[in-house]
């Protein structure tokens, strides 16, 4: 059971603290700390993924979250020009749309 004076600690802490708990402790603080893979190398795989994998509503966070881990801007967008011949063209077309919402607000 949390502590209801907590501060919440990420975006399920209001409804599902445990998830939120495992994201924050297991996802970001074990997975992508381990020393294997950059996190770097971690973003372009985590975006690549969520194209293939039409995840429209976690991609805004991790094209944000790739490029304060050193992937640039034309880097993620050939991650997506690659992924229309995997992922199929609909899924790369929309990671643009979505790209280009991320980056004008970055502007």
């Amino acid at each position: 059971m949390t502590d209801t004076n907590q501060k919440a600690q990420g975006p399920f802490a209001d409804i599902a603290p445990a998830l939120d708990q495992l994201t924050q402790q297991v996802l970001f603080g074990e997975v992508w700390e381990r020393g294997e893979l950059s996190k770097r190398d971690r973003s372009l795989i985590t975006v690549a993924a969520l194209i293939a994998q039409y995840r429209i509503n976690e991609l805004p966070f991790h094209l944000k979250f790739a490029q304060q881990n050193g992937v640039t801007r034309d880097e993620l967008v050939e991650v997506i020009s690659h992924m229309a011949f995997y992922a199929g063209w609909p899924a790369a077309s929309t990671a643009v749309g979505i790209a280009r919402k991320v980056f004008a607000e970055s502007t």
